[in-house]
């Protein structure tokens, strides 16, 4: 008998949340970079809930991650956001495994968290090429997004619950 995922219950409810492709959408034109995610995070995993993908960067919805080969899983433990416009000249990530692994020069990931402060993962964005995002307009771009999602997750948790 197989065992359901729980992680698979968050990959829906972010599938219900209309303005979540739009979100990736923007995010993705507003910093020019080609893929953006809505990852849930936990302590040991990472799976992705919502994809824009138009650099064939190969993370599909419902992918899974090694949470050791991810800034998402810092990111999860300090709770701030990491932006690297060019991960070559950067002095923290220039030697940091995850840009070589996967292959990207430019990242901007922030904390999403639920209206209660809990953490469910993060919105982030990646791109093989350098882009302009360490700066407090994108960032806060990203929290506002961030913020917005945690809303209607909540929302679409409590409405599942009361089922």
């Amino acid at each position: 008998m197989q065992v359901p995922d729980p992680l698979g219950f968050d990959v829906s409810i972010v599938q219900r949340i209309p303005v979540v492709r739009a979100i990736l959408d923007v995010v993705c034109e507003t910093t020019g970079m080609g893929f953006a995610v809505v990852a849930r995070v936990t302590e040991d995993r990472w799976v992705a809930c919502a994809v824009r993908d138009t650099i064939n960067f190969g993370i599909e919805q419902g992918d899974d991650l090694i949470i050791e080969t991810t800034i998402c899983r810092d990111i999860r433990q300090s709770g701030r956001p990491v932006a690297i416009d060019r991960v070559a000249s950067d002095q923290v990530y220039s030697q940091h495994p995850t840009p070589k692994l996967y292959g990207f020069e430019s990242y901007i990931s922030v904390p999403l968290q639920l209206p209660d402060g809990s953490f469910f993962g993060t919105l982030c964005a990646v791109d093989i090429k350098p882009a302009h995002v360490n700066n407090s307009a994108a960032v806060s771009m990203f929290k506002l997004f961030a913020e917005l999602i945690g809303f209607h997750l909540a929302e679409h948790y409590r409405a599942a619950a009361e089922r």
